[in-house]
């Protein structure tokens, strides 16, 4: 499987901006599309974006449209989260993850299926 690192968080004041990144290692990291999550303690966890591997095909949560967009570099075995116009309600702590390549649209908002997480890096946006 492939293992997932994330990075890029911090602490931010409402309305300002973050990119994170997500490095993947593993030969098999060609085979996977990408997403990232979000968890914040006491909620459930949610999806963000989601990427495919072989299209520049893009999937967000309703909530982010407009303000987050996902990219990778496949060479670099690198996704990215750029998010701008942070509000408070962002604070959480974002997971990248891995879902086997070319699973249905229907399932790419669900965490359940896929197969490798990161351990996660902290988004704390300030009022």
């Amino acid at each position: 499987q492939v293992q997932l690192v994330e990075s890029g968080g911090g602490l931010v004041q409402a309305g300002g901006s973050l990119n994170l990144s997500c490095a993947a290692s593993g030969h098999t990291y060609s085979t996977y599309d990408m997403g990232w999550f979000r968890q914040d303690p006491g909620k459930e966890r949610e999806f963000v974006a989601a990427i495919r591997y072989s299209s520049p095909s893009t999937h967000y949560a309703d909530f982010v449209k407009g303000r987050f967009t996902i990219s990778r570099d496949n060479a670099k075995n690198t996704v990215y989260l750029r998010m701008n116009s942070l509000k408070p309600e962002d604070t959480a702590l974002y997971y990248c993850a891995a879902v086997p390549s070319g699973v249905p649209s229907s399932i790419l908002r669900l965490g359940e299926h896929y197969v490798s997480w990161g351990q996660g890096t902290q988004v704390t946006v300030s009022a």
